[in-house]
Parts: structure tokens; sequence; C-alpha cells
């Protein structure tokens, strides 16, 4: 195995063992739900919304100190991998339910800040300028499988939460050691000198301001989707039951299903974006999930290996262009910035979801899955709307390679 596949090999199994520290919380909060009635399912929403609020925190600090450029990536990996293990581990010290569980698993965001975005900084480092969208594909389809998981886990019952959370910190233990080995590749560029406003350069560059901006247009859609798809698809099978229950595991399955099948969706499309184009392959994205969206509503209640169908090819779409929009910021940044404008990005985002998270109930109740889904659509229009403004920028002619 040669020098860069050994180091993207090493890379990427780190990112995927220790973001099993995201979705450990989700995991394991079935299982702690049935040993203690504290274990409410506001509390277990709680659990995961913290991970997510914590990490748009500690991407807000890691981009002001610049701290992906200004310090070995390796070690900041490192040691965010060890700091994210021992804060998920803290929760088998307190008892079921307490807030102090809410908060180790905000704390454990704050240190997947110096594991997600530094991770696609070090993997660029060794990619070439025809293959870095698809080695960030990899990266993002490590994490779409990771997302996917507790749905897997919960359709066959749910593993025993101490187990979970235990194997979630070992895993990121590992991640934290497997970066010994990691090699820092040719493309990695030394930070220039400290300016505490370098983060604002992501939004002053018009390419990576356009970039972002697709990037959150497809934030807008992409983790209310994964949130609430099981939800859909639950009442979706029941309604066409005639208002029967069925086999719980059966929704958990498809959804299972749908979002693992987006990590083929970030490989190919980083196949086909070093190829043929960012744009065209955001756009692409961008332009059929959005219809997903607006007919998810209408299929509501059909026959559920159609709703399923639908779901499947939503599942495909709606992240297989989130790694091109990274990819596009390390072809457009400042080289030494590449780390501090991929978290700022990250930042960004992660934030939006937390709106739109939290949107979907309400809607639904007032406006059904068809209002509630069509709102999602608009983050997709507006994306491919930057997108297209890009295309047609001069910085069009830095993206892969110069297809655009």
């Amino acid at each position: 195995m040669s020098r860069k596949a050994t180091n993207l090999a090493l890379i990427t199994a780190a990112q995927v063992l220790t973001l099993s520290l995201w979705f450990s919380g989700t995991a394991a909060g079935p299982g702690m739900a049935r040993e203690s009635a504290l274990v409410t399912a506001n509390f277990q929403a709680l659990l995961t919304s913290a991970v997510q609020a914590g990490f748009v925190a500690g991407t807000l600090i890691s981009a002001a100190l610049a701290l992906a450029d200004r310090f070995d990536p390796r070690r900041v990996f490192a040691a965010a991998a060890i700091g994210g293990a021992v804060a998920n581990g803290a929760i088998l010290l307190q008892p079921l339910g307490a807030e102090a569980a809410v908060v180790a698993r905000f704390a454990t965001g704050m240190a997947l800040a110096g594991v997600y975005p530094v991770g696609m900084k070090l993997a660029v480092g060794w990619a070439d300028r025809n293959d870095t969208g698809v080695i960030v594909g990899l990266l993002v389809g490590g994490l779409t499988l990771g997302s996917a998981f507790p749905h897997l886990v919960n359709a066959f019952g749910g593993l025993e939460w101490r187990l979970t959370l235990g194997s979630a910190s070992a895993g990121a233990l590992a991640g934290a050691a497997l970066m010994a080995r990691v090699r820092l590749g040719p493309r990695h560029a030394p930070a220039p000198p400290f300016e505490p406003a370098a983060a604002l350069r992501l939004w002053r560059n018009r390419g990576t301001r356009l970039a972002t901006l697709g990037y959150l247009g497809h934030m807008w859609e992409l983790y209310a989707m994964w949130t609430w798809v099981g939800l859909y698809l639950s009442a979706s099978f029941a309604v066409w039951r005639g208002g029967a229950g069925g086999d719980a595991s059966e929704a958990a399955l498809a959804t299972f299903a749908v979002i693992a099948a987006g990590a083929a969706g970030c490989i190919g499309a980083g196949f086909l974006a070093d190829r043929i184009g960012r744009v065209r392959v955001t756009v692409g994205a961008m332009a059929v999930s959005g219809a997903c969206c607006l007919l998810a509503g209408p299929l509501f209640g059909v026959h559920p290996a159609l709703t399923t169908a639908l779901c499947l090819v939503w599942g495909v779409a709606v992240v297989a262009d989130s790694a091109q929009f990274s990819a596009s910021i390390t072809e457009l940044a400042e080289p030494g910035l590449t780390g501090t404008m991929l978290t700022v990005q990250t930042s960004l985002g992660f934030a939006l979801t937390l709106i739109t998270i939290h949107l979907m109930p309400p809607l639904v109740a007032w406006a059904g899955w068809s209002g509630a889904f069509a709102m999602l659509a608009v983050g997709p229009a507006l994306g491919c709307v930057a997108m297209l403004r890009l295309g047609r920028s001069r910085d069009a002619a830095r993206l892969a390679g110069g297809r655009g």
C-alpha cells in the first residue's frame, strides 16, 4: 500500500472511530429509558441536541483561535479525541436522567470540533487536484454511516447502554492512538502569522462565501431530514395500515437504509465532482433532494414500498453534495487557513441545523408533513442559486482542477 493510501486509511479509521462519540448518545438513549422513568423522550432529545450545540460552540472557539492551522493538526485531533472520550465516559458515572449527562454530551460535542474539520484538513493534505472530492466524500460517507447506525441498533432491540457509551469512548481513544502513525501530506501548508480576524475571510472572499451559502442551503435540509425521516416513515406505514402501529423495527430498518444509502452517494458524488465539476454535482444533488422534499408529503400514507423508495433516493441525494462544499473550501481558501475555513463553514452549518430540527415538530402539527417538508425545500433551492453564481464566477476555475 502506498504512503498516500496508508495515511488516508489511518485518517479515515481514526475519524470514524472517534465520531462514534457523536452517535453513542442516540444509540444509548432507549436502553437508558428502559431502566429509568427520568430518561424521557425530551431527555433523550437533549442528549442528541447537546452534542450539536457543543460542536457549534467548539468550532467557533477553534476558528477564532485558528487551532487547526496554528498547531499540528494530528495533535489537535488526538487531544480532542481523548477529551471527547473522557467527557462521553463521564456519563457512566452519573445517575440516570441527571442534568450532568447533558453537560457531558455538550462537552463531547465541543471536543468533536477538533476532530471532524481537522480530519478533513489532514485528508486533503494527501489529495491530488483530481481526487479531492472523493477523498472528502469518503470521510463524510463514514459520518453518514455513523448517523444511520443507531437506527440499525434500535431495529434489533438496542444494545446495553453502558456498553454503547463505553465502546464509543474506547473507539475515540483508539482514534487518538492512530494519529501517532499519520504523516502530514504534501499539500499541508504552514499557517500564516496568527490573525484574530482570519476566520472572517470565509465571508469576505466571494468564492468561499458562495460555497458556504450553498453549504448552508444543504444543511438547512440535511439534519432535519435525518432526524425526522424515521418518524415520517413510521407514521406513513401506520396510515397505510389503517392506523395500526405495525412492527416498529420495520420503520427503524427502513430509516437505517435511507440514511446509510447516503454513504454511497457521498463517494459517488465525489468521484463525479472530480471529473465533471463540483458546481454540477452540488446543484444536481440539491435539485433532486429538493424535489424529494416536495414529493414526501403527497406520498405520505401510500404503500410502504413506494414511500421507502422515495426516501432511499432522498437519502442518497440529501448528503451526496455535502463533501463537495468542503472540497470547494479547500480549493478556494488561502492554503495556510484551510483548517480554519473548514471549521467556520461547519460551525455555521451545524448552528443552522439546530433551528430546522426544532422547527419541524410545530410545522408538522400545523401544516402536516407536506408543509413541513416543503419548508425544507427552501434550503436546497437557495443553495442551487449560490452554487450557480459560483459556477459563473472567475473562482470556478479553481474548483475540481478547472472543471468548476
